[in-house]
């Protein structure tokens, strides 16, 4: 059996999106160009790797069992074709913490970093593995413990976070809140809170007893559930772009001021000409836009701020 490269891309893409437009978009093809090659290669592989339906896309058995694989062939057709041409490959950059935007950070130094190469992580154990295995060169996100042996990192950005709430909810007036002031509302997550390590660890520290889930179908989709829900909030970094949603109120945290930590994470073993320069242009970001201010005594962290390791080859 023949596997197409193209047909075998589209279904990583999109089995790492989620989502037919978003890959289509990545892809820089139509949706309807994306479904052909995915129906195609279901049929050659003689098995469903997607489930359609009203909660959205899923990925089926064979299609959990065809990711990893998958994305090792796509990773060594790319790889034979740079040793054919010669061209050192573009710095192969991974993002996880999607519904917060990390992308808004890459585009603000991608210029000064050179070229970039961007991958489709889903969480932190998903490009920790993609690292590990070199199938990808650097990822931005939030670490928390335990990060996997054999790989470093370095703090990058330290973000205020908001409340996000219904229009509705008794504090929505209020133009700045204590986190304690929350206690009694509603955290909604979107997802099984012991896997989104930040609203659980805000949870813990601040009292808040009642939580609910949702299912990740975007941030609109997220923030249209919350604004309905009159004692509930979320937590949305300060600088994300929010939708347009009726009923949403987003209001600052203060006393202390919680912040998302956002991280470079990358193999010390690996050689990449570029690496170095990502970091170097993370650091000249952060301090021209003074992304890592942090006051203890006014600031909450789930893990105070620590040196971390250096960066380089040496």
């Amino acid at each position: 059996m023949d596997l197409d490269v193209a047909q075998v891309r589209a279904f990583v893409c999109t089995a790492e999106e989620l989502h037919f437009g978003r890959a289509a978009g990545t892809l820089a093809i139509s949706q309807q160009a994306l479904s052909k090659r995915i129906a195609r290669l279901e049929s050659l592989l003689g098995a469903e790797l997607f489930q359609r339906g009203g909660n959205g896309v899923r990925l089926t058995e064979a299609g959990q069992r065809f990711l990893p694989p998958a994305r090792q062939a796509v990773a060594a057709a790319d790889a034979a074709v740079a040793a054919v041409s010669g061209k050192e490959h573009p710095l192969r950059v991974d993002v996880w913490g999607h519904l917060y935007a990390p992308m808004r950070m890459l585009a603000r130094i991608a210029g000064r970093a050179g070229g970039l190469a961007l991958g489709h992580g889903r969480d932190l154990p998903s490009v920790a593995t993609a690292l590990l295995h070199g199938d990808i060169d650097a990822a931005l996100g939030r670490v928390h413990p335990p990060l996997p042996a054999g790989l470093a990192h370095r703090l990058v950005r330290l973000e205020p976070v908001d409340a996000v709430l219904s229009e509705d909810h008794p504090l929505a007036a209020e133009p700045a809140l204590q986190p304690n002031q929350l206690r009694d509302s509603t955290l909604w997550a979107p997802g099984a809170l012991d896997r989104l390590d930040f609203l659980h660890r805000f949870a813990d520290r601040f009292g808040i007893q009642n939580t609910a889930t949702s299912v990740n179908l975007g941030l609109a989709h997220f923030l249209g559930e919350v604004a309905g829900e009159p004692r509930s909030f979320s937590l949305v970094p300060a600088d994300v772009p929010l939708p347009e949603i009726p009923g949403l109120r987003s209001v600052p945290l203060f006393d202390p001021t919680p912040l998302y930590a956002w991280s470079l994470v990358w193999c010390p073993g690996n050689e990449h000409p570029r690496l170095n320069g990502l970091a170097a242009a993370c650091a000249e970001e952060a301090g021209r836009s003074r992304w890592l201010e942090y006051d203890p005594t006014c600031d909450w962290l789930p893990e105070p701020p620590t040196s971390d390791a250096g960066f380089g080859h040496e």
